[in-house]
């Protein structure tokens, strides 16, 4: 059975992590590279960073603080922000990241995902999606939300699921809008629409509060991964203890460096 996977997020803007709640009235976490080390000896199955400010700002990801976050694990670590092309892929690749993610520029130039795949492999491209919920009826709906979550896109966040993967995709990074950083738990019902409906690996994100919100996630979400920021940054849980809660309840998770 393959492992469920624990993913600290590392939100960096300004060369300091930060959190926010829905994703705004932002707080300092700390310097990204000193958690990136702490988190790799606690035990984290991988490591996301996400430059926020680069996408509204118009500019590229800060590729020394990737460079400084990368020599200080050994675990695969996803970069993105601000990436908008095959060059900007690459450029993260050779600074120390395992994988690129894709939002804004993907919804922008779909074209991005197939020719990112074809270059550097699915297993490299990780399409990130900020789903917002939409409508009022009794059939939840959600859309795309690009720019940090700034900007609705009114496109159809399972429809662009679905379409990322077929133009190559690996794995998904799924974050709920109206979740993040409210710790009261992950979208369930958005988690595991997606799961069910994609044969790819679903990165759940955004909500979590409690351990009990990971194996939610995981089990009622069908999520193979969750990511989280809050409980981890502010010292509420560790990574060890995470872990030891889900293993305790029957979810499958390395518990070796």
């Amino acid at each position: 059975m393959l492992t469920k996977r624990i993913i600290p997020c590392l939100d960096v803007t300004q060369g300091r992590v930060v959190k926010g709640t829905s994703f705004a009235e932002l707080r300092d976490a700390g310097d990204p590279a000193e958690l990136a080390a702490f988190y790799y000896a606690e035990g984290a199955d991988e490591l996301v960073f996400l430059d926020i400010g680069a996408t509204p700002e118009g500019r590229n990801t800060t590729v020394d603080i990737v460079e400084r976050v990368s020599r200080q694990v050994f675990i695969p670590l996803a970069v993105g922000g601000g990436l908008r092309s095959i060059d900007d892929m690459r450029r993260m690749l050779e600074a120390g990241a395992d994988k690129v993610t894709v939002n804004t520029a993907a919804v922008l130039t779909p074209e991005l995902i197939k020719e990112g795949a074809h270059k550097f492999g699915s297993q490299c491209i990780v399409v990130a999606i900020d789903a917002r919920r939409s409508g009022n009826s009794s059939e939840a709906k959600w859309q795309v939300c690009t720019h940090g979550g700034r900007r609705p896109t009114g496109i159809d966040v399972l429809s662009w699921a679905r379409r990322a993967v077929d133009l190559g995709a690996g794995e998904l990074l799924l974050t709920s809008w109206d979740a993040d950083g409210h710790r009261a738990g992950y979208d369930l019902e958005l988690t595991r629409a997606i799961s069910e409906a994609l044969v790819v690996p679903v990165i759940a994100s955004g909500g979590a509060g409690n351990l009990e919100h990971l194996y939610q996630a995981l089990v009622i979400g069908k999520a193979d991964a969750v990511l989280a920021a809050s409980i981890f940054h502010y010292r509420t849980y560790s990574i060890r203890q995470a872990k030891a809660y889900l293993a305790e309840r029957g979810i499958p998770v390395r518990t070796e460096q």
